[in-house]
């Protein structure tokens, strides 16, 4: 099984922009990175007129793209549930650690993101899976570890520890 570390928290807590410093902070370390996003909305990579969007339009149940620099398989639900997070990981290539994006409700230690200038609900406390918050001010009196937002470096080393990466 693959490690993993969730980033969890409401719209507009700035869980995408702290997901990509991670990566580029991690890659950067030598790390081998992978992330899964959910999209609580519908959504397309492919195109209307493009050869793939033709052959799932035609009924096609996956779709491979493949070219020079990279490739994508598209698989069409057509009515059936989606794969569960699990699934999901155990599909991907073998990595130093993957970054779930989401998916708030699941089992996987997340660290909670906050925008206190937001009226958000408060997961830790309430979520044993929340192992740390990322926060853009000051929390007091919390019984898991705070990090600035913006303190990437240390965020990034509390998930090393964390997760039980290997010190690179």
């Amino acid at each position: 099984m693959q490690k993993v570390i969730g980033v969890c928290g409401f719209k507009n807590s700035g869980k995408t922009t702290l997901v990509e410093k991670l990566v580029r902070y991690l890659t950067e370390q030598g790390y081998k990175i992978s992330t899964v996003k959910h999209a609580h909305h519908d959504f397309d990579i492919d195109h209307e007129g493009r050869d793939s969007f033709r052959h799932r339009k035609a009924g096609a149940t996956e779709v491979a793209i493949i070219s020079q620099h990279r490739f994508a398989i598209m698989n069409e639900l057509r009515g059936t549930e989606p794969p569960t997070l699990d699934e999901i990981l155990e599909k991907l290539s073998p990595c130093d650690l993957v970054i779930v994006e989401g998916y708030k409700r699941d089992t996987h230690d997340k660290i909670e993101v906050r925008n206190l200038e937001l009226d958000h609900p408060i997961l830790a406390g309430d979520d044993p899976t929340i192992v740390a918050i990322a926060a853009n001010g000051e929390i007091v009196n919390c019984a898991v570890p705070v990090f600035n937002r913006d303190d990437v470096s240390n965020l990034a080393h509390f998930i090393i520890r964390h997760t039980g990466l290997a010190v690179s």
